[in-house]
Formats: structure tokens, sequence, C-alpha cells
């Protein structure tokens, strides 16, 4: 079994990060599994980063290299009220462990890490390939205090049972009066 976590093979890091970026160019491909059920999980053919085909009996994917899917928000920050606008559109290719079943319930958590943390939730949606959310949260914070924090964003299961999937995260030091857009890729929770 091929081990390819980035201890394993030196400088593999930036190639396993890059292998499942959707702009990358067409020839770094590789099999999606689905490290739950041992199931391809979707039925584009890929090649791993030495552009060899591999069976699943030869390769092994930990979290680490898995594709969990990229969220989506928009982040304003209105200085003249001193409020920070954040609105989370969609989740897009996401992925579940299997024992969350076909289609769970799916929302997005959202966790602003200040010294009081700010937490808010969007509504729970039907589980598939493009999660619309299309919900803004407002908050009245100074400028300040936010230019040091981190938004944390988990995505969790509400059925059959309530549970973390994936997170992402966003250094808010850039915040403006201007609009700006983000794609996050999603990663394993983390321990």
């Amino acid at each position: 079994v091929s081990d390819l976590r980035p201890s394993a093979l030196p400088g593999s890091f930036d190639v396993s990060r890059s292998m499942f970026d959707l702009r990358s160019p067409p020839h770094r491909f590789m099999t999606r599994y689905d490290s739950f059920s041992s199931v391809p999980s979707s039925t584009s053919s890929r090649k791993d980063s030495q552009g060899s085909n591999r069976s699943l009996d030869t390769i092994t994917l930990s979290g680490d290299e898995r594709d969990f899917g990229r969220l989506n928000v928009k982040l304003c920050y209105v200085s003249s009220v001193e409020q920070i606008w954040i609105t989370v559109l969609h989740c897009k290719d996401l992925s579940w462990p299997s024992s969350c079943g076909e289609n769970p319930r799916i929302c997005v958590k959202g966790i602003l890490t200040l010294p009081k943390p700010v937490h808010f939730k969007s509504s729970a949606k039907e589980g598939c390939n493009d999660i619309e959310f299309m919900e803004t949260f407002v908050f009245a914070i100074k400028l300040q205090s936010l230019q040091a924090v981190r938004l944390v964003f988990k995505i969790q299961t509400q059925t059959p049972r309530k549970k973390t999937i994936g997170e992402c995260s966003l250094a808010l030091r850039e915040l403006s009066s201007e609009e700006s857009s983000h794609w996050l890729d999603i990663s394993p929770p983390s321990k």
C-alpha cells in the first residue's frame, strides 16, 4: 500500500494538495474513493501525481488526500455601523461518511474566534452535490477586534445524528467595505 501522507514522500505536500484542485491541468487525475465505504465516489477516472492508474488495492487515501468539497462565502464590513456581514452561499462537491446515509440534512456552523466566540448556524438542507444556503449573518463588532481573529466554518450533519464532517477557516485581516467572495477547501474535522 502506498502512503501518500506528507511524511512519506519528500515534497509531496504540495502535490497532494493540488491533485484535487479542479483548476489544475486535466492530466492530474485520480479516482476519488470514499475511505468509509471503499467505493468510488465519482465516476471520473483520475490518475495519481506520478501519472499511473492505481486500483484501490494499491492506494489508500487518508483524510488529508480526500476531496471533501468547497464552501463559498462572501464577507463585507460596513464601517459606518461597525458591522460584519457574512453570507454563506453554497457547498460544492461535498462528501460525507456513508454512516450518515444517502442524503443527510447538512448545515454550516460559523464561529468568529474572538475572546468570547460568536456562533451562528445556517438552516439545514438536504445533502447533495451543490447545496445552496444563501443566508446572511450580521454582527456589530469593531474592525480592530475582527482583524486578529479567524472565521471558522464547521460543516455538520443534523440527521441521522449531529456530526461535524468537515471544516474550513478564513483569516479576517483583509476585511473591507468591498464585498469579497471566497472559495474555501473543506478539510476533515480536527480531532
